[in-house]
């Protein structure tokens, strides 16, 4: 009987697991490459219970999608925001492994190469 509970333990797992992504696929962006959405989408799965929206409104996930864009933004286009919001969505993504990400040289960078 064990093996039979342990079965369906995991089966409704991997069933919470598929509606989560199934959930999450709705907000990929038509320009996002498929490294990049699942890297996002990895970001947001992991945060989604904490961000969930209350009953009320509120617009948790709304935040959440948002720290997500942010996050991916930085890390694969190489955008630039403000440190305490970096700081917050770096957090985050701790431990979520990217494949080959780009390296990027920021203004400030080439100007102290191009002086010295």
């Amino acid at each position: 009987m064990v093996g039979g509970e342990a079965a369906a333990a995991v089966e409704e797992l991997v069933s919470g697991v598929r509606q989560a992504t199934d959930f999450a696929e709705q907000f990929r962006s038509y320009s996002e490459s498929e490294k990049q959405w699942k890297a996002r989408m990895e970001f947001i799965l992991r945060h989604l219970p904490d961000y969930r929206d209350p009953p009320d409104g509120g617009g948790r996930l709304d935040q959440l999608l948002s720290l997500s864009m942010v996050w991916a933004n930085h890390l694969f286009l190489g955008c630039s925001y403000n440190k305490d919001l970096l700081d917050k969505v770096m957090e985050m993504a701790d431990g979520i492994e990217v494949e080959d990400v780009p390296q990027f040289t920021t203004r400030s960078e080439l100007m102290k190469k191009h002086q010295s």
